[in-house]
This record gives C-alpha cells, structure tokens and sequence, in this order.
C-alpha cells in the first residue's frame, strides 16, 4: 500500500502489515524494484520482510543533536518552524540546539503566535490518553472512558514543558508528518536538554516558518525511529517510563550553528 507523499517524497511510503506503522525505506532503488512488480509479487516481497523483522527505522537510541550552554539566560529564546517541523532553541543569533520536531495533525493542530514557557514537568503523564489498569490487565484508553474498577495511568510524555494550556514540548517519537494532538514532540534523547534550555518564562514564538529554515535548519539530519515500538505496557505505566539523559546535556567545542 502506498502512502502520502511527505517533503517531496511522493510514493516511497510502504506500509508493514504487521506493525501497523509508516516508515521511510533506506534503500529508494529497492522500494522501486517493489512497486515494478505484480501484486503477488510486491506482497510476496512485504510479507517477506515483516516476517524477517526487518525496519526500515535506525537502532533505537541512535539519534542526538548537541546543546550549548547560553552565556546569558535571559536572551534564549524558542523558535518553532511547523512547516520545517524544525524548532531552534537561540540566544541571539547563536545557535543553542536545532533539533526536529513532531507537529499537531489535521483537527489537532499546533497553536501559532507568542508564548511563554511555564508549567515544566520532568515526569509528565498525560492527562487524557493513557491506560486503564486493573491487575495484570493493561489497556490503552482515554481517561474520561476509564472503566469502573480500573485505575487510570496517563501516557508519559517525559520533559513536558508547557506553553499554552494543554499544549507542550515533550519526548516522543518524532515523525515526518503531522502526527501529535498538537503538542511539539522532540526525540527522547533531545528532550532532556530542550528542558535544561528553556526555563520558565522563555520566549516561544511558532509559526508556520521561520528565517532559520534556510541556513540552521536547511540540512539537520532527523531521527528515522518514529516506527520503533513503544516499550512493554508494565513499563509504560511505572517510573520505568522515565529513564534518564544518555550522555551529558551540554556539548563542548564548535557552537551549534556551525
């Protein structure tokens, strides 16, 4: 089956059966071979590879971008580029960390204009979407639709910090299309410095583009692990869902925007 057409890449979107998510191919010579063939064939070829296991996402983890310290707080700023789904974390005109995005889809879309960060939660839970729990029974619902006898467990969404009421930053997957309920994902291992970046009270301005896109954010390479599965529902629902930074926060060397 093919799928929507993403920055430009029209028809190179195969969708596993198996695990019910899109990815992008590595290999655009391979996905033509595909689609060349019979549908016996092409389907022959997909079972093949969902039966092999075999992702078209990076090793889980893999993906990072460098952060800098600022020299002075009170300059840093947030700029959030929804059609680069790009967002730049600035202290003038340096560059403190350039990083991807997740943006709001069609009915959900992410709130535009001037904003202020507030309400930072390291181990944020959801309030809406989450789990329904009783026992060793673990089932993914919407908290207003908990069943009685069960408790409810939001969905993490680790390093949240908050810029209009319901709306956010937080770790996630970060997909090449519009996919979040409006919230702004960043990749679990940028997250964490996305939050020692932007304490309460910094400056968030997001908009459709911004000047950044063409020369900060015109080549930043993007995670390709948004397929990769969630961890098992025990983890999901206990402090397991919040594991710490890999690495340092703050790199040292060349500058960002370099």
């Amino acid at each position: 089956m093919l799928g929507k057409s993403v920055s430009g890449r029209v028809n190179q979107e195969i969708f596993f059966p198996f695990r019910g998510d899109w990815c992008y191919p590595a290999e655009p010579m391979k996905i033509k071979m595909i689609l060349s063939c019979s549908f016996v064939c092409r389907f022959a070829i997909l079972m093949t590879i969902a039966l092999l296991g075999v992702s078209c996402a990076t090793p889980p983890g893999e993906y990072n971008a460098p952060a800098y310290r600022p020299t002075n707080q009170k300059n840093v700023r947030v700029k959030v580029s929804l059609q680069n789904r790009m967002v730049y974390v600035m202290e003038g005109n340096r560059a403190l960390l350039v990083t991807p995005t997740a943006i709001g889809k069609a009915g959900h879309e992410t709130p535009l204009g001037n904003f202020k960060a507030f309400n930072r939660i390291k181990n944020k839970r959801s309030n809406t979407y989450g789990y329904y729990v009783k026992g060793g029974q673990i089932t993914p619902g919407k908290s207003s639709r908990t069943p009685r006898g069960h408790r409810y467990v939001g969905f993490p969404m680790p390093y949240w910090v908050e810029f209009k009421s319901a709306y956010g930053f937080h770790a996630g997957s970060v997909w090449p299309m519009p996919r979040s309920h409006g919230c702004l994902r960043l990749h679990p291992n940028v997250a964490p410095k996305f939050f020692a970046l932007v304490p309460a009270g910094t400056p968030i301005n997001i908009q459709q583009t911004q000047p950044e896109d063409q020369t900060l954010g015109k080549n930043v390479r993007r995670p390709t692990d948004y397929a990769d599965p969630d961890p098992a529902k025990p983890i999901m629902i206990s402090a397991g869902a919040f594991p710490p930074p890999k690495g340092p926060i703050f790199s040292d060397g060349v500058n960002a925007s370099r």
